[in-house]
């Protein structure tokens, strides 16, 4: 990953549900529904996420027409940042799949 930070969990959920315009609302219910409810980021957790990407510049304000709803969206430096990510979580994936492979098989020495 080229940024200096690697993505918390919390800030690559956030990150992966703005790659269409949705306000915090919509981010947080859509984690949720997609996970079947197994992870939920709380509005203060989620808030001092969002205030953080946009100071990173990975996300911008889309609209705030309506002060209630502001609208968030991935900039392109985001989106790098969100598939380098990915990236890297698919190769952590691939390695713990692999080792699963290998206790299924029987070849783990250290049962």
């Amino acid at each position: 990953m080229k940024q200096n930070e690697q993505l918390t969990d919390s800030m690559f959920y956030i990150m992966a549900a703005l790659t269409k315009p949705r306000h915090g609302y919509a981010i947080m219910n859509l984690i949720e529904e997609t996970t079947d409810g197994i992870l939920t980021i709380g509005p203060a957790s989620m808030y001092t996420i969002i205030k953080k990407l946009l100071k990173n510049e990975w996300i911008f304000l889309h609209d705030a027409t309506d002060s209630r709803r502001k609208t968030y969206l991935l900039t392109r430096k985001g989106r790098t940042v969100l598939e380098e990510d990915v990236e890297l979580r698919k190769k952590l994936i691939r390695l713990a799949e692999a080792g699963l492979k290998l206790k299924e098989a029987g070849e783990d020495e250290n049962d």
